[in-house]
């Protein structure tokens, strides 16, 4: 039991990259805390204090015994060079996360604005919801300024270590496509990442409820909603995100199937019994404590 609760801590990362996370720092870790450590912020005492002090000033005060992970490089090159054909070097990867899997409730994303310059909090969301992902608190920062484009397969790794099943490789690929496409559209246009977001929520609301994957009809739907909303989207964008929203829909009936085993795992029993003993454990420690091609980093 201990095993897979440790494991579901882990359920959400995050970090500046497509990623695989490396394995965990620290041997002995046992809290329901996870702390994933871009490469080039782990190396750097000075980024990590940063980092840690961000979780702090968000309510974490202890990460003596949270998880930890670092991200390479390496680990984010092998899926953004065939998604975005972006590639990163060793001193590029300096976005964090820290996953919370306390409660079951929804999932809940933090990202710090003054850091991630592009990813907001409703574009990961979006794209998590894709692959069957709707638990967890997931706060991102880094210690300098970066994209948080690729922040995404660190967390549906996680999803995979923690529950001992591997999410299919094409739910992967949707999500992780989502992410980008979502980006190129913020970062070609005026449109803000909030109403990209917005439009490709509102797409895949209305493409399920058509049943359509079709892409021609999908266009149509995401200029109906752009223009319901003031939004000005070129017809080359509309087309991209219609590529990526249709690639998610076509995915939606294993996505649904692995968000089914989460919700299963994390539901049961002796899951939750445990997350109640951790939380009041907490509470107690409280109560008794009152007093290449890319320049930019991910």
């Amino acid at each position: 039991m201990w095993g897979k609760i440790i494991g579901i801590i882990l359920i959400i990362f995050i970090i500046g990259g497509f990623v695989v996370p490396v394995g965990p720092i620290g041997q002995t870790a046992d809290s329901s805390i996870a702390v994933t450590y871009g490469e080039t912020t782990y190396a750097n005492q000075d980024y990590k204090d940063i980092v840690n002090q961000y979780f702090k000033d968000n309510g974490y005060n202890n990460l003596d015994n949270a998880n930890k992970t670092i991200i390479t490089a390496n680990d984010v090159n092998a899926i953004s060079q065939d998604i975005s054909h972006k590639t990163y070097n060793s001193n590029q990867i300096l976005s964090s996360a820290l996953v919370d899997l306390n409660s079951n409730n929804d999932i809940k994303v933090d990202v710090d604005k003054s850091k991630i310059t592009t990813v907001t909090e409703s574009m990961y969301k979006t794209a998590l919801n894709s692959s069957g992902i709707t638990k967890g608190h997931v706060i991102v920062t880094s210690p300098t300024t970066a994209t948080g484009e690729s922040a995404l397969a660190g967390i549906l790794k996680s999803y995979e270590v923690a529950t001992g099943k591997e999410i299919p490789n094409d739910v992967k690929e949707a999500a992780n496509n989502e992410i980008y496409t979502q980006s190129e559209v913020v970062n070609n246009t005026n449109i803000s990442a909030d109403d990209v977001a917005n439009v490709v929520s509102q797409a895949k609301e209305e493409a399920a409820k058509q049943n359509t994957t079709d892409t021609q009809t999908i266009i149509n739907i995401v200029n109906n909603i752009a223009s319901n909303n003031n939004i000005n989207i070129t017809s080359t964008d509309a087309s991209n995100l219609a590529d990526s929203i249709s690639q998610s829909q076509s995915v939606q009936d294993k996505a649904n199937q692995y968000q089914n085993q989460v919700t299963d795992y994390v539901n049961s029993e002796g899951a939750q019994t445990l997350f109640s003993q951790i939380w009041n454990m907490i509470q107690s420690m409280l109560n008794g404590n009152t007093g290449s091609t890319t320049n930019t980093s991910n």
